[in-house]
């Protein structure tokens, strides 16, 4: 699974935030950043990145490339979770301890899952979007 830098994430949770169907260009993630002040040489060439990755695809639109995400944000950190699972010396131990740390309405979520009764769409928590945390 691929891990994101700063810029990289940012990029991927315009993206991710705009959905998978929806897409953007360079320009429109570029003004979604607007904060950061970035050249738009400098979005092209991270969502050209990210292309190369597999993180996002792309199709022509014009002259444009219009960019979509390749998974959804949680499809991506799920992929980030198992990969850390791979790095502990005990998966089951690591899961425990994981389990043993969450919130009782995560643990609530947790537990529909492994009973088949989850539905993966629904947040398990009022937390607030990528571009809420960014403001």
């Amino acid at each position: 699974m691929t891990r994101l830098g700063d810029l990289e994430r940012a990029v991927m949770d315009v993206l991710w935030d705009r959905g998978t169907g929806a897409g953007a260009t360079v320009r429109e993630v570029a003004e979604a950043l607007r904060g950061r002040e970035l050249a738009y040489t400098t979005v092209m060439t991270v969502l050209d990145r990210l292309a190369g990755k597999g993180m996002v695809e792309r199709e022509r639109e014009g002259r444009a490339w219009r960019y979509r995400p390749a998974a959804s944000r949680e499809a991506h950190i799920a992929g980030l979770m198992l990969d850390a699972l791979d790095l502990a010396g005990s998966r089951d131990a690591a899961l425990v301890r994981f389990a043993r740390s969450v919130t009782g309405t995560e643990a609530e979520v947790l537990r529909a899952a492994l009973a088949g009764e989850a539905d993966d769409t629904s947040p398990a928590t009022d937390r607030p979007s990528a571009a809420e945390r960014q403001v």
